[in-house]
Parts: structure tokens; sequence; C-alpha cells
């Protein structure tokens, strides 16, 4: 149930991206499309922010420490990037345009889904239950 939440809340949080940044479209004419398109790109993202991001961080260490955690901005930038060009790969209509518009999106991406998924339950807390 957790990552059913999750999923919902990155494809939220995609969805007011898109609705925000010109640079970030999404091609499908429908209401119900754009639905779908948004929680296939979700699944997308969390999946690319699972396996490649971990990667990606751990080779960059000395960039984020020199940063102060800054650099990681940018890899959060890639990681939509990544996902877009994903996402045209498998002809989803959701593209990010270039790599300034990809910071101002993961900027809001990862706002409106901290937000949102401060309201998903922690598995701590299903623990304590028990």
């Amino acid at each position: 149930m957790r990552l059913i939440l999750r999923l919902l809340a990155n494809a939220a949080a995609l969805a007011v991206a898109t609705f925000l940044l010109t640079g970030i479209r999404l091609t499908e004419p429908t209401t119900s499309g754009k639905v779908v398109t948004l929680l296939v790109v979700a699944l997308i993202f969390g999946v690319v922010n699972a396996v490649v991001k971990p990667i990606f961080t751990l080779v960059t260490v000395p960039l984020v420490l020199l940063t102060l955690g800054l650099f990681l901005i940018v890899i959060n930038a890639l990681m939509l990037l990544l996902t877009s060009w994903i996402s045209t790969r498998v002809d989803l209509g959701w593209f990010v345009d270039g790599f300034g518009t990809a910071v101002f999106g993961a900027l809001i991406v990862s706002v409106v889904s901290f937000f949102l998924n401060a309201f998903v339950p922690d598995r701590r807390s299903d623990r304590r239950r028990a």
C-alpha cells in the first residue's frame, strides 16, 4: 500500500512540475490518458531513482561534499532528464526540454513529493502498532 501511495505522490509531483513549467510537456490529448501517462512516468522515475541515482550519487560523493550537497540538485535534474529520455523511447509523450528546465522541475518535484510523502505512513509506525 505504501508503494502505491508513493507512486501516486510522485505522479502528483510530476503533474505539478508539468503544469508549472512550459519546458516539461505532456502530449497526451485525453485527461484519462494523461493520468495513466503520469502514473507510468512516475513508475519510471521511481525505478530510475531507486537504481541509477544511488550509483551516480556514490560516484559523485566528492562533488556532493565539496558543494555541501547542492550537487544533489544536479543529480536530481539528471534523473529527471533520464526519465524523460526513457519516456520518449517508449513513446509516452512526456518531455523535458533541457537541463535548466530539468533543474527547476527537479526542485518542484522534490518539494511537492516531500510534502505529499509526509502523509504516507512510515514502516516504523507500522511495526509499533503490531
